[in-house]
């Protein structure tokens, strides 16, 4: 054995080839093979190509491949949302009373991590003035096909439509389409108006053919969208479900959903706790009371022991494992439990003036750094005339593609939306580098 090599018994080789025999001998079979009854016509009878390493070398050969990254700067947006996650998140959610190869999600979970899971619903509760939080979805994609389906089996609208922005990220309408593709739902799109609804045009629409009518806000190129009010009067005059869909760091600034007449919240949370996860999600949904019955996923609620004492408990779980198949309104399987306790310190730890004065940040920044932006010859910022909430859209003389590709080289990554725009998304993260994107961007455009 060399140096390199991982010795017998480490974490990664735990069992000894004489333990593995013994385990063997015990159920009765001659090899590991023996215990699977795998198909020939999908079995595969060949080598990997796989070198073993040890520990060592491993780390080396890692350590190489990650020497091939080039580092950027990300000013990216459309859901990669970068926040200073505190060391104390790191430091309490990595506690082993916290991480379990089992799933968190069971009945029998530990009444701490049910109470951690019980505050982070109460937060979204607190944002939303909705009376129902579940604790978690995978992200906002799949909360939007919940809530889709949901709103297929409680409202008493006579049609099967829902009802878009047009502007919808192309992940959250492609995972809304999965979901309805089994159902008698169908997806239809109503028109922008330089990035927010058309409210006009969703009022000559509506009917009582719509189920459900779905705004964002943010949208999709940060626009904080104002006429929520006029869309929730829109859906409740044909007896259409509303839904919003948000961020819930946004929530603390803008108005509260409740508020403007939303039936459903869904959305994006894990821009707090998980910072730039590209591709892990923590989807959050929150509902009116009369709903209870009907939300995805679990719900932890707080109750009594036989002694009195204050008690945590998973109860509704609304699926097909738990309940009978033909009752079951979701086949959502887990839930982000350990990235909605993540989120949860996070909010705790910035406390409601801290939410409020980053929420703030988002806004100024976004606003100073397309003011400059739009001073940089053959820049125009931002292209909507709105309000922003971290990100915004750009125009560019150059086709967007080679500016995108030309900030590249000068140590930026933007998003390019269109021919000539890209999309810019500014947080506490990237603050430090504004100066030399828009110098860089001076250069490039």
């Amino acid at each position: 054995m060399s140096s390199d090599d991982t010795p017998v018994g480490s974490p990664y080789a735990p069992h000894t080839p004489e333990e593995t025999a013994a385990m063997l001998d015990a159920v009765g079979v001659d090899s590991e093979e023996d215990l699977f009854d795998i198909p020939d016509a999908v079995r595969f009878d060949g080598e990997f190509g796989i070198d073993a390493r040890g520990e060592r070398a491993t780390r080396t050969h890692l350590e190489t491949l990650l020497k091939r990254n080039t580092d950027l700067t990300a000013f990216l947006g459309r859901g990669h949302y970068d926040h200073y996650v505190p060391s104390l998140v790191d430091h309490l959610s990595q506690r082993s009373e916290f991480l379990t190869s089992y799933t968190q999600y069971q009945p029998e979970v530990a009444q701490g991590f049910l109470q951690a899971l019980f505050e982070y619903q109460s937060m979204l509760v607190e944002l939303t003035g909705l009376e129902v939080a579940n604790c978690s979805m995978y992200d906002a994609a799949t909360a939007l096909g919940e809530a889709a389906t949901l709103a297929n089996r409680v409202r008493s609208a006579s049609g099967n439509v829902v009802l878009v922005p047009e502007l919808l990220h192309e992940g959250r309408r492609g995972t809304l389409e999965n979901y309805v593709a089994g159902s008698d739902l169908d997806v239809e799109t109503y028109p922008m108006d330089a990035a927010n609804a058309d409210v006009e045009a969703i009022r000559d629409r509506m009917d009582d053919d719509v189920v459900m009518l779905y705004a964002e806000s943010p949208t999709v190129r940060g626009t904080i969208e104002e006429n929520l009010s006029a869309l929730g009067g829109l859906a409740d005059e044909h007896d259409a479900m509303f839904c919003l869909g948000t961020d819930v760091l946004a929530l603390s600034l803008l108005q509260e959903p409740a508020s403007v007449g939303a039936d459903v919240v869904v959305g994006e949370a894990g821009s707090l706790g998980l910072g730039t996860a590209y591709g892990m999600g923590l989807g959050l949904f929150a509902c009116r009371e009369e709903f209870l019955r009907q939300v995805p996923g679990r719900l932890v609620g707080a109750s009594e022991d036989a002694q009195g004492r204050r008690a945590y408990t998973l109860t509704l779980q609304t699926r097909e494992q738990h309940i009978r198949r033909e009752r079951a309104t979701s086949n959502i399987c887990t839930n982000q439990a350990w990235v909605a306790l993540r989120t949860a310190m996070h909010v705790a730890s910035l406390g409601p003036d801290g939410l409020v004065e980053l929420a703030n940040d988002c806004v100024t920044g976004a606003r100073d750094l397309a003011e400059r932006l739009d001073d940089v010859k053959g820049i125009k910022a931002p292209v909507d005339d709105r309000h922003h909430f971290r990100e915004f859209v750009a125009h560019t003389d150059q086709p967007a593609a080679a500016v995108a590709s030309d900030l590249e080289t000068e140590g930026f990554a933007v998003t390019p939306v269109g021919e000539h725009e890209i999309q810019v998304c500014t947080t506490e993260t990237n603050a430090h580098r504004r100066d030399a994107l828009v110098e860089a961007l001076g250069e490039v455009a």
